[in-house]
């Protein structure tokens, strides 16, 4: 594999992580395209796009969440999407671990994320906690809050 690591800002960058989210979850699961793509999708969304060469085959979405005075800045991540034949590789992992990176430069103390029920032990191996001043946006899947110091 010719693993690349895109940050992606501009529109066909994004595409990529689009691409993955729709081969990877909304097919499987039927989710519409309306339910998988959401008021945090738009152009100044970032994301993480692992590359095989110039194919995507990863993605992470990050974007700052508002906190409340005094707090430190938190980004949220999510949306960590592996393509079927790629996945057991560490890829996802790797998509989390380079949003983490990426939000630390951006200025981030905390990273936040809800871990569909069934990922929840992925987060941990990473270093996510349950949160519990935290209620999850469930839409699709049963979510856990969690989250993770960056420094």
């Amino acid at each position: 594999m010719d693993l690349k690591v895109m940050r992606a800002t501009e529109t066909w960058q994004q595409a990529g992580a689009y691409y993955v989210r729709v081969q990877a979850m909304a097919r499987k699961y039927h989710i519409t395209l309306r339910e998988e793509f959401d008021e945090h999708d738009t152009p100044s969304t970032k994301y993480i796009v692992l590359l095989d060469g110039e194919f995507p085959v990863a993605t992470c979405r990050l974007y700052e969440m508002q906190v409340r005075d005094g707090e430190a800045p938190s980004m949220m991540l999510g949306r960590v999407v592996v393509l079927p034949e790629y996945r057991k590789q560490g890829l996802g992992s790797h998509a989390v671990t380079e949003a983490e990176k990426w939000a630390r430069e951006l200025g981030s103390r905390t990273a936040v994320l809800d871990s569909r029920d069934v990922a929840v032990g992925f987060y941990e191996k990473l270093g996510y906690v349950p949160d519990p001043d935290r209620r999850a946006q469930e839409d699709t899947f049963p979510c856990i809050p969690m989250k993770k110091a960056l420094d």
